[in-house]
């Protein structure tokens, strides 16, 4: 076996014809002969290209509607055969080599998409292709196949600096192509068949596979992995300057982008251990970083920073990490933007580690929500709904109209804060602001109590003055409490409501409603039931 395999002949049979003819015109004038079937032989004789009909190498003729065409003895014996140890062989049964198969198969998916019935599904599922593409990629190391036209470049410059060959680099490299094409296709149409059927199947495909650092813990090793077909992924993350990231960084990157990609103005997350402990929505960048920061500046330590707009000089020096005083300066772990003013670049580089990424969070989105458990797989649509309806149920009247948005920003930021979770939002100088949340409790109450500490404790780093109870009352008196899911008691009202409390933001739907109806109204606090809960494990 050499390192360089001549393309001597080659069969085109392609559903996807771009760039097919000029990819016969460098073969041909290569002086490779081109067999052929169909519309690709039609294609290629319209453009003046010679082509061998492929009946005259499998000596049977096209049938059955095209079902019966490429599959035959010939074909694949000259795909598959040892050029070495099979030589005489092949001589003797008069199999004359090919050297090249360019192939992508019957549109399956296209047509699935496009709402086929059972019967034209059927007649998209190719089996002569996948045939002949995994005969040669089996034989690689004397076939070369390729089933993207991405490929056709790359193939043709290799035809011009080779002299008419391939390197065993290339073929090997397309081998893995091949294998993972037909993989894919036949997945699809596995789970397509199993739906037809009434079965539940799930399949999905990887690839790109990068080492990470560590995994959670410096003793785990981890691998991240791209999935196929998508348009943007979290894999795709454009890294500027720091050190690799790890595991745990993806993770609370991933955390972070989905705490802002929801926004419609611009906002900013402060993110640790993937829950938002500060987020704010507004206009200034700058201020809503502050804010942000203020939602919980000790947590912020080593924090992962998202922003959904481009990012600005006068933001991230916010950051001081040009103080004289290191004490000052903010220490964060990963700052991530769509875009990065090139000063606003050059500041935070002053920080040899820290990961600076652009990716845009408006970018992706995900209809399922999938995890891996121990050998099963649990599969979910993505939560994507934010309420149901907005439903005053107390006696104590708000204006909803007026209150919305910042209803909205409080069951966005529910949404990403792991249950049982409470967040207090209220509006700072016209921005949205979380002004302390509680997650991951097992009990509600406790996250309630998290939720109303962190309040306090904020409200004291920000207030200057006499009448700090008196401040406290007022700031909670505008701001809404929000839950995850319904209260199973009263509990949770009463030690709102005794915290100064006004407003509380609930899916509804315990067996319970009433009574904590009757306890909102006896405190005279008014509560909005949504109708969708959103819990996130």
């Amino acid at each position: 076996m050499s390192n360089l395999v001549a393309i001597k002949r080659a069969l085109l049979s392609v559903s996807d014809k771009e760039g097919i003819v000029a990819l016969a015109q460098k073969l041909h004038a290569h002086g490779c002969e081109i067999i052929s079937t169909g519309g690709t032989q039609r294609k290629l004789e319209e453009a003046g290209i010679p082509t061998t009909e492929i009946s005259t190498v499998t000596g049977n003729p096209e049938a059955f509607g095209g079902r019966m065409k490429t599959i035959s003895f010939n074909i694949e014996s000259a795909l598959l055969f040892d050029r070495e140890k099979d030589k005489a062989e092949a001589e003797a049964l008069n199999i004359q080599p090919i050297d090249l198969v360019v192939c992508n198969l019957y549109p399956f998916q296209k047509v699935l998409e496009q709402g086929a019935n059972f019967d034209t599904l059927i007649e998209n599922i190719d089996i002569g292709g996948p045939t002949m593409i995994r005969a040669a990629a089996k034989n690689f190391a004397y076939v070369a196949t390729v089933v993207q036209p991405s490929d056709y470049s790359e193939l043709m410059t290799q035809l011009d600096e080779n002299k008419g060959a391939l390197d065993y680099g290339f073929r090997k490299n397309l081998m893995c192509k091949a294998f993972n094409h037909t993989a894919d296709y036949d997945a699809l149409i596995a789970t397509t068949m199993d739906k037809e059927n009434g079965v539940h199947s799930f399949r999905m495909g990887f690839d790109a596979g990068k080492t990470l650092r560590y995994g959670e813990n410096s003793h785990q090793a981890a691998t991240l992995y791209r999935e196929k077909g998508v348009a943007k992924s979290g894999y795709d993350l454009n890294i500027l300057h720091g050190k690799a990231l790890s595991f745990n960084n993806i993770l609370d990157i991933n955390g972070a982008i989905e705490a802002v990609k929801e926004a419609t103005q611009s906002a900013v997350s402060v993110v640790k251990h993937s829950n938002p402990c500060g987020l704010a929505e507004g206009t200034n960048q700058r201020t809503l970083l502050e804010l942000a920061w203020a939602g919980d500046p000790i947590s912020a330590f080593g924090s992962i920073v998202a922003f959904n707009r481009p990012l600005k000089l006068e933001t991230v020096q916010f950051f001081e990490l040009d103080n004289a005083d290191k004490s000052k300066r903010k220490f964060v772990e990963v700052v991530i933007a769509p875009a990065i003013d090139a000063d606003a670049l050059a500041y935070l580089q002053q920080h040899k580690n820290l990961r600076i990424i652009e990716f845009d969070a408006a970018s992706v989105g995900h209809n399922q929500d999938v995890r891996y458990m121990n050998g099963a797989l649990l599969v979910q649509d993505a939560d994507a709904k934010l309420h149901d309806k907005l439903e005053l149920v107390t006696a104590a009247k708000v204006n909803l109209d007026e209150e919305k948005s910042l209803i909205e920003f409080g069951l966005k930021s529910i949404k990403t804060i792991k249950s049982n979770s409470i967040s207090i939002v209220r509006f700072k100088d016209g921005n949205a602001q979380l002004l302390g949340m509680g997650a991951g409790q097992p009990n509600r109450l406790i996250a309630t109590k998290l939720a109303i500490e962190k309040c306090r404790e904020n409200l004291a780093n920000e207030f200057s003055g006499d009448n700090f109870e008196g401040y406290v009352k007022e700031e909670f008196g505008k701001a809404w409490l929000i839950s995850d899911a319904f209260f199973p008691f009263a509990d949770n009202v009463e030690l709102a409501a005794a915290a100064g409390v006004g407003k509380i933001v609930q899916p509804g739907g315990s067996i319970r409603d009433k009574s904590v109806i009757e306890a909102c109204d006896k405190a005279g606090m008014a509560m909005v039931f949504t109708g969708v809960r959103h819990f996130k494990h």
